[in-house]
């Protein structure tokens, strides 16, 4: 993993012995001395996880979160806290944070959290990163290849294609046979499959 843990916390110590601790685990990690430095900088595409203290000088951790979710922030956060903020901690996981840690800590848990939010969030990126693909693929069927593959998830047979859209069956197989090959799939079945993939959930 090559991506960073972003420690934000005001105090330093805190910061350090969180850095070595990751660091022991052969994770890169930078830290910020308040939220609103994280919020300036605000690092992109390597960022793995946050790690956000609660409370804070300057703008609280809720806060922080809030603005990140505000810009489209799809790392996770993990709070930390000193105190039982249960009003908090039940505030932010309703509101998406990977989850809430109070201080002390066990350091040995606490990595293992941490490396379960980088993997929850690098299977993520790369579901979206495949869904992406496979919309772009889509989009370079022409408007009968469309037509037809419609048809086809519909289970229609070619003759029915045929008929519905007006065009004789050997332009339906060929079509068909476009549409399959331009989305890689080896038959209606996982077309199918592979389209679903595209749904909401």
């Amino acid at each position: 993993m090559t991506s960073t843990i972003h420690i934000v916390d005001d105090e330093e110590s805190i910061r350090d012995a969180l850095a070595f601790l990751f660091a022991s685990r052969g994770l890169s990690t930078q830290g910020w001395s308040s939220g609103e430095a994280f919020l300036e900088a605000l690092p992109d595409e390597d960022c793995a996880c946050v790690v956000l203290d609660v409370r804070m000088e300057g703008l609280s951790g809720p806060e922080v979160f809030d603005r990140l979710r505000a810009r489209g922030w799809t790392a996770p956060v993990i709070f930390l806290t000193g105190h039982a903020d249960v009003p908090v901690a039940v505030q932010t996981l309703k509101a998406g944070a990977f989850d809430f840690v109070e201080k002390p800590f066990n350091d040995n848990l606490l990595v293992d959290l941490v490396l379960k939010a980088v993997a929850t969030h690098e299977n993520r990126r790369a579901l979206l990163g495949h869904q992406q693909a496979l919309q772009r693929r889509v989009q370079t069927l022409s408007n009968r290849e469309t037509e037809v593959m419609h048809l086809m998830l519909q289970a229609k047979l070619n003759k029915q294609i045929a008929h519905e859209l007006g065009i004789s069956i050997r332009t339906v197989e060929v079509h068909r046979s476009r549409v399959l090959e331009k989305l890689g799939a080896r038959n209606t079945t996982e077309l199918a499959g592979m389209l679903a993939e595209l749904a909401p959930p």
